[in-house]
């Protein structure tokens, strides 16, 4: 089913709208959770959560791409379930990511700008990045793949895949300078 016609079942209240969510998506999300989370109830968990949010959030929410909403939903979802049972660990492999890209968001900008705002951003400078770059830095950043899987999927080296996104961050840095948007 299309998204467009899931979303109107939303709209409707018309619970086969989580069905086909769930029919469509499923493996998607979980394997976005699962990249996060170890434990498969945890993941499985973060999933249902997400499911549910998006229940109570359409309507009045109205999303323009279905797909993207729903797997922020569930790696916003899949990142407070780690936080919440790391505590003080930190030695997960999102968390590594998460520490990586933390270096070039700024913690507040000049100017009050919203998180959509940051967001927005962001995805601009992505799109003007060549095509290997940008996958990479959402496989890393987005989908929380490893180094490994990363190199895999690319039939990269590691080392290589580590210098993609080194060089990725820095000139995110200076772009995000450009926007407004002070690091330090």
């Amino acid at each position: 089913m299309k998204d467009n016609l899931i979303i109107e079942l939303f709209r409707k209240r018309d619970e086969r709208a989580i069905a086909e969510l769930k029919t469509k998506y499923d493996k998607l999300c979980v394997y976005v959770a699962g990249n996060i989370l170890s434990m498969h109830e945890d993941v499985e968990e973060c999933v249902n959560s997400a499911y549910f949010d998006v229940w109570n959030n359409i309507p009045p929410a109205s999303p323009d791409d279905l797909k993207t909403y729903l797997c922020r939903i569930v790696k916003n979802k899949a990142i407070d379930k780690l936080k919440y049972n790391s505590a003080e660990k930190r030695n997960s492999e999102l968390t590594v990511s998460l520490d990586e890209l933390a270096e070039c968001i700024p913690s507040k900008a000049e100017e009050e700008l919203s998180a959509s705002q940051l967001a927005e951003t962001i995805s601009r400078f992505l799109r003007e990045q060549d095509e290997k770059h940008r996958k990479v830095f959402v496989r890393r950043y987005w989908y929380g793949d490893s180094l490994g899987k990363i190199a895999e999927l690319f039939n990269m080296n590691e080392k290589t895949v580590a210098t993609y996104l080194f060089r990725t961050r820095e000139k995110l840095k200076v772009y995000l300078r450009k926007e407004g948007y002070d690091h330090e």
